[in-house]
């Protein structure tokens, strides 16, 4: 296509040339800090990562503090997945055990029922046979989360809010 004084346009004085190994490497790096710091380190502020921190508001959207009764962990893992995570269900239930076993907790947040694993490296059993509900610490963690306390940001599908932190009373 001619410009109107018959010449050529000059298209390459908008490409960039880049090496593609460093635009790799610069790429990846930024994305891989991405997501240590979004998903994989828990924030200092609550001791929790954000898969756990989603588990337990949606166990507390569902009412099942310390004295209520316990409901399968298929349950829990479908309400986290649907209403806050979005990465599917494959990473929930596996999060949900880990934050049930005294081994792996300092302080156990699922008050658990059901196989949940050994130390010796047994598997729990599948979510359909097990149940839980939250621990007096974890509902101790949530008790003031109604009150304003701390700052709530829209899920993934923009339907609800959850929290940033929890307003969690003790370090965990």
């Amino acid at each position: 296509m001619a410009s109107d004084n018959g010449e050529e346009p000059n298209i390459d004085k908008n490409i960039k040339y880049l090496d593609i190994q460093d635009e790799m490497r610069d790429s990846y790096l930024t994305y891989a800090m991405s997501v240590i710091i979004s998903r994989a380190l828990p924030d200092a502020r609550d001791g929790l990562k954000p898969s756990q921190r989603r588990i337990l508001v949606a166990m507390n959207d569902l009412n099942l503090g310390a004295s209520s009764s316990r409901v399968k962990c298929a349950k829990i893992s479908g309400d986290t997945s649907g209403n806050y995570h979005p990465h599917g269900d494959g990473s929930i239930y596996p999060t949900l055990v880990r934050l049930g076993q005294d081994w792996v907790m300092r302080n156990v947040l699922i008050d658990k029922q059901g196989n949940f694993g050994s130390l010796a490296g047994l598997p729990p059993a599948a979510m359909r046979y097990t149940e839980a509900r939250l621990s007096s610490v974890a509902a101790e963690m949530l008790d003031d989360i109604n009150r304003n306390t701390v700052d709530f940001v829209p899920t993934y599908d923009q339907r609800n809010d959850e929290p940033v932190v929890l307003p969690s009373k003790f370090p965990n």
